[in-house]
């Protein structure tokens, strides 16, 4: 699809990407847009001319996915987080939708590919070395992902579901094999390399309801103390580990999903509504429904007012104090 700046944009919001301040865009702007989605993954082909954009920071809600942005044609510079990348003909790098972003492009085609963080399987602390830095797509395990991507933005029509979901899954791996490989040649410490595999094999597993210490300790067939001493040093215990990574999945799904609580709370892993929101309440300050009403007010208030019409500082306390509740904590906006 090719169109104006406006329509652009329409259509990359509407494909998942969050909003692009676009410095060079005028009235002649013409982009092209296709997205196609292979079971979880999102394909978005992109065509554009010369940009300079800026993205700014965002919340949970737009944290679901990691983006793998493979270049086609033209050269972009894009910084973000510690890494600047600057990106050339295959070549590829791993994006966050939640961080501040800014990048300068020629006239470009690109593939990006929104991957759920869940699937991915990487430690937090690795992705925050991975991201916004280049990975040759002329070689190695990167070049399998840059062809991969680029060829699979033109075939992923005519899939079953069962092949949809398998071959999106050996498209997950292969990034993550070309992710593992950019991190270059330090060889982390047995325990560390452990400790990254079974933090990996949680997250792929959050919406178990069953997954517990003795459950992975079998899986990678040491005892539960051998686990949990593998974790003593480490910030979270295992079934710490667990419940922190679960609360942020329903945290982020709360702001924007519209779903229940209970809902929510089931889907990933807490059976108990009542334990799930007092666990909640003691790890944010505030309670799940009080972030759902909060989301809501806040979306209301956007659709019908415009800044200049919400009542000022005075009418915004009240309000939220009449969705509130005089003395609890509220959550951020």
């Amino acid at each position: 699809m090719i169109g104006n700046l406006e329509s652009f944009q329409d259509e990359l919001a509407a494909s998942g990407f969050p909003p692009l301040v676009n410095k060079r865009a005028g009235a002649g702007f013409r982009g092209g847009i296709a997205t196609h989605d292979l079971g979880p993954l999102r394909l978005v082909s992109l065509d554009t001319p010369e940009s300079a954009c800026v993205g700014r920071e965002h919340d949970a809600r737009d944290g679901e996915n990691l983006a793998v942005k493979v270049m086609a044609r033209g050269r972009t510079r894009i910084e973000q987080g510690r890494g600047d990348a600057e990106l050339g003909p295959t070549d590829l790098v791993l994006l966050d939708p939640t961080r501040s972003l800014r990048f300068e492009s020629t006239a470009a085609s690109h593939v990006t590919i929104l991957v759920p963080r869940r699937e991915l399987r990487i430690r937090p602390a690795q992705i925050d070395r991975l991201i916004g830095v280049r990975i040759d797509g002329s070689h190695g395990p990167g070049a399998l992902v840059s062809v991969l991507a680029r060829q699979s933005a033109r075939s992923t029509t005519g899939f079953r579901e069962a092949e949809a979901l398998r071959s999106a899954a050996a498209v997950v791996e292969l990034i993550a094999v070309a992710l593992e490989a950019r991190l270059g040649d330090e060889q982390p410490a047995p325990d560390e390399w452990l400790r990254s595999r079974i933090a990996g094999y949680i997250e792929a597993r959050l919406a178990d309801p069953d997954l517990s210490p003795p459950g992975i300790a079998a899986a990678h067939h040491m005892s539960v103390r051998r686990l949990h001493k593998l974790f003593e040093d480490q910030p979270l215990t295992v079934a710490a580990l667990i419940r922190r990574r679960r609360l942020e999945r329903c945290r982020a799904e709360l702001t924007g999903s519209g779903r229940t609580v209970t809902a929510v709370a089931a889907r990933w892993g807490f059976s108990d509504p009542t334990h799930f929101s007092k666990l909640f309440k003691a790890t944010y300050g505030y309670t799940a429904r009080a972030l759902m009403t909060s989301n809501r007010a806040q979306t209301t208030k956007t659709r019908t007012a415009g800044p200049e019409k919400d009542g000022g500082d005075h009418g915004r306390q009240q309000q939220e104090e009449e969705q509130h509740g005089e003395g609890e904590h509220r959550p951020p906006r």
